[in-house]
């Protein structure tokens, strides 16, 4: 059987070019059968190979065809030991992103800011899981100057696994909040598991960037010899720290004497810049090429658009959505200058035994803001339905019918949900 490094040489010869999908394979492409669970690569493996695949990574015998199947242990374990060691060979230095909420945003700001002076490798999407990961890094050129990765998780002891993979020499933590409370069971939980990032570098001697704006992250630093702590302060000196002017319709903000604006909104949009900007620093980007970098920025795939129609004014923030970003999303847009609000909520998933208390929580807490209008859809709202004034819906398809039936016209309308709910179909219809 062949080893890491034997197969790591096969890779190379195929110049690093490798694929998990036959339907997408190209020819010289090394073809890795990777299981989930309702699929099996193994079976896949003959048209890999039929499809000109140079050879196809197998873990099951019974599909070893010729010398062009190389059969391992596990699949997605060598997989994951190919991405280690490539990170290795390359020996660049590899920023890693985790937090509750707005890593994707904070991975987007902060590439554009290195890509300023450096060529930038950079998770492509949400690639940020176990096999994502593997992927992003195995797909690093050769002459990359720095690698920049988001890192997801669900469940305590999977930062940590992703930290052994990328081995990252500098790392950040957007935030703490309710995320996945399915798997994480609590935001203590949610702490733990993020501050595996933190942990990692401790023993590694790496580099800690620290939102001092977050409490559960701010105290952690107490644990920390050393750090680089980013934040608006009001008496403290961070390593990079900067003044909100306006955080709506866009940002406006002054950072080390600097005017930096955005099109992003919200003060937590803030605290993601100034995340940009602390790594900026650290790898010597002068403030006015992050400051272009910053202003360039335009958000995608429903992350903080902002969209005018004929008739609306729309913020889609309807990527995905947990009770703590659901409750900053609606502060913020309560907040803004923004006239005849109105707000299109869907249910927000993996919250296991919590979510009905926190659809009640969310139901209080709208109660508490400047909204004129609100629509609810899911299986969460809809058990949590009351008297209010609000409208709620079991399904997307009766929201739609109503919407359709009673448009909404010169309204400012938040759109914002979990993944599954795929709230991004209302656009077009408003």
């Amino acid at each position: 059987m062949m080893n890491i490094e034997e197969i790591y040489e096969i890779l190379k010869q195929s110049d690093f070019r490798f694929c998990t999908d036959t339907r997408k394979i190209k020819e010289g492409d090394v073809f890795f059968a990777l299981k989930g669970e309702n699929f099996n690569g193994n079976v896949y493996a003959s048209k890999a190979l039929e499809s000109h695949a140079s050879f196809a990574i197998i873990d099951e015998a019974e599909f070893v065809i010729s010398n062009k199947t190389i059969l391992v242990d596990d699949v997605l374990t060598v997989f994951q030991q190919l991405a280690t060691l490539h990170r290795i060979k390359l020996d660049k230095p590899v920023i890693a992103i985790a937090g509750s909420n707005g890593k994707t945003t904070t991975k987007e700001l902060t590439s554009l800011v290195l890509s300023k002076v450096y060529k930038t490798h950079v998770t492509p999407g949400n690639f940020n899981n176990h096999i994502g990961l593997p992927i992003t890094i195995l797909s690093c050129p050769l002459d990359a100057q720095v690698i920049l990765l988001e890192l997801g998780a669900n469940h305590e002891g999977e930062i940590a696994e992703l930290c052994e993979i990328a081995r990252p020499n500098y790392g950040l933590i957007t935030n703490i909040g309710k995320e996945h409370l399915e798997g994480f069971g609590s935001i203590e939980g949610v702490a733990r598991a993020e501050s595996e990032l933190y942990q990692y570098l401790l023993a590694n001697e790496g580099n800690i960037l620290v939102n001092m704006n977050d409490t559960w992250l701010s105290n952690m630093t107490k644990r920390f010899k050393s750090y680089y702590g980013y934040g608006h302060p009001k008496d403290e000196k961070f390593y990079a720290g900067g003044k909100l002017l306006q955080a709506s319709p866009s940002i406006e903000a002054e950072i080390e004497g600097v005017t930096f604006t955005s099109v992003l909104m919200g003060d937590y949009n803030f605290d993601n810049i100034l995340a940009a900007v602390t790594v900026g620093k650290l790898f010597g980007v002068s403030l006015f090429d992050m400051q272009a970098a910053i202003k360039d920025y335009i958000p995608q795939n429903n992350r903080s658009q902002i969209i005018e129609t004929n008739h609306n004014w729309i913020l889609l923030d309807a990527y995905n959505a947990n009770p703590s970003s659901m409750e900053l999303a609606l502060k913020n847009f309560a907040l803004s200058a923004a006239v005849n609000k109105a707000i299109i909520l869907g249910d927000m998933f993996e919250l296991g035994n919590h979510a009905q208390k926190e659809h009640k929580n969310l139901l209080s807490f709208i109660k508490s803001i400047d909204i004129s209008k609100a629509y609810l859809v899911g299986n969460e709202f809809y058990r949590n339905k009351k008297e209010d004034g609000y409208f709620y819906f079991e399904t997307y398809e009766e929201l739609k019918e109503h919407l359709t039936s009673n448009p909404l016209l010169e309204q400012s309308i938040l759109i914002k949900g979990s993944r599954g709910m795929a709230l991004e179909r209302l656009v077009e219809l408003l």
